[in-house]
């Protein structure tokens, strides 16, 4: 009896099981991270890519109006190209994230160019006069096993992944994406975008505009959109 079938669906199972750990939000096999915040009440709005000159301001005000607090995760080489907009998330009481320097499938990256990503737009964030960030979240969500020593060795504390993704990025996502932020409830951490990490100047208006339309209505249901500094996310909860 020939063993090569077990062997071959062995394998197989091996490497569907990897690719789930390097791609899935929930997956802990690659390192903790953190998927919802301790709150029943409390939604934590993240957004990737920026910061964006051409809608990143604008989003802001949004916010403001609403009196939301939220948590951007940026792109170093944006920041360096943007640093005022760095600044005024900051000063409007919004907490920052690291999302690397240039925006790298990191799966295929050794641990030291990790590091370098990490560690330069660390250097981008706060040379635009924010403090420096304790979170980072991976590009595309993707990691493998040395991702979460290189965040250990960059000086950073969690890797924030997410309950609800927005999607906000391709014409099809914008099309949904008032029928997937509908699903959002108490404890979830949201992706959205400000940014596109090809180039500045992304057209994210669909985002600030479903915003425009939720705000006000998680507010009336009861919920209550924070910042990750806020929702003390960086307990051990996943």
């Amino acid at each position: 009896m020939s063993i090569w079938p077990s062997v071959l669906s062995g394998v197989t199972l091996a490497g569907g099981a990897s690719a789930w750990a390097a791609c899935h939000p929930a997956s802990q096999l690659f390192g903790r991270t953190v998927t919802r915040i301790p709150s029943r009440s409390g939604v934590a709005l993240t957004f990737d890519d920026g910061p964006n000159p051409a809608i990143t301001p604008s989003l802001l005000d949004a916010l403001d109006r609403h009196e939301v607090r939220a948590t951007f995760f940026l792109i170093g080489r944006w920041a360096r190209a943007s640093p005022a907009i760095v600044g005024e998330i900051a000063a409007r009481g919004h907490a920052i994230g690291n999302h690397t320097d240039t925006h790298p499938n990191m799966l295929w990256l050794s641990t030291r160019r990790i590091v370098d990503e990490l560690v330069r737009c660390q250097q981008s964030i706060e040379g635009a006069g924010a403090r420096r960030p304790m979170l980072t979240r991976p590009p595309y969500g993707f990691r493998g096993p040395q991702f979460n020593s290189a965040v250990e060795q960059s000086g950073l504390s969690r890797v924030v992944m997410w309950s609800v993704m927005g999607r906000d990025w391709s014409p099809h996502g914008k099309q949904k994406l008032l029928e997937r932020l509908k699903r959002v409830r108490g404890g979830d951490i949201v992706v959205l975008h400000d940014g596109d990490d090809a180039a500045l100047g992304a057209d994210r208006r669909e985002t600030v505009q479903a915003l425009e339309y939720f705000l006000p209505r998680w507010r009336d249901a009861g919920l209550r959109c924070v910042s990750l500094e806020e929702a003390g996310s960086c307990a051990d909860r996943t």
